[in-house]
């Protein structure tokens, strides 16, 4: 499985994008290659996030929102995109907040590393 392989923009190159007129028109700072290292480290985390929890029904990760302090709802994919975006930009994409998203089937950062780390505990005493 492939986190990186996800939905393409229909609007990537359109002069036309709808969404630019809500694109940050300033230029991000480039990431510090220890913040380059930290965001490859967490693409590599939710590859084996996703391998481990999927499986059981967990579609993504929520965070919560430093600007808004509301909980943020992101599909394995569309985290995968928007780490890629901070690597390559320097910055997280716009993106919409989930409508009605189901609550049970997100879990946070946090608790998908401590599964992890559980499932691998157990996987070396066997």
């Amino acid at each position: 499985m492939n986190i990186g392989d996800g939905p393409t923009d229909p609007f990537l190159g359109d002069p036309a994008d709808p969404a630019a007129a809500l694109a940050d028109t300033e230029p991000a700072a480039p990431l510090t290659d220890d913040e380059k290292a930290d965001v490859d480290a967490d693409l590599a985390e939710l590859v084996e996030f996703r391998e481990l929890l999927d499986p059981v029904g967990i579609r993504g990760i929520t965070i919560e929102c430093g600007d808004c302090g509301e909980q943020h709802f992101f599909a394995w994919e569309l985290m995968a995109a928007n780490l890629r975006a901070l690597l390559d930009e320097g910055r997280t994409q716009v993106h919409e907040p989930a409508f009605a998203p189901n609550h049970d089937v997100y879990v946070s950062w946090e608790y998908a590393r401590g599964y992890t780390d559980a499932v691998r505990m157990l996987t070396k005493r066997r």
